[in-house]
């Protein structure tokens, strides 16, 4: 699966789950943060080979992403 095809399965997942969404992007690092709960509680988090971080609240609830490197992307 390339990079857009992955971000476009992102995208639908939390289009059709998630009502509200956070995002903030950190230029100087190059990290795009992506929450669904405000503030942020995240307390577990799975990486993948793409640098796509998934983070998981205490009842292993899908909280935010944290996409390393964004700008490949766009």
């Amino acid at each position: 699966m390339d990079d857009k095809e992955l971000i476009k399965k992102i995208l639908q997942v939390v289009s059709s789950t998630i009502k509200k969404v956070w995002i903030d992007y950190d230029d100087e690092a190059d990290v795009l943060y992506v929450s669904f709960v405000y503030p942020p509680n995240a307390i577990e988090h799975e990486m993948d080979e793409d640098g796509i971080v998934r983070n998981y609240d205490k009842e292993g609830k899908l909280t935010g992403l944290t996409v390393i490197a964004a700008k490949r992307f766009a």
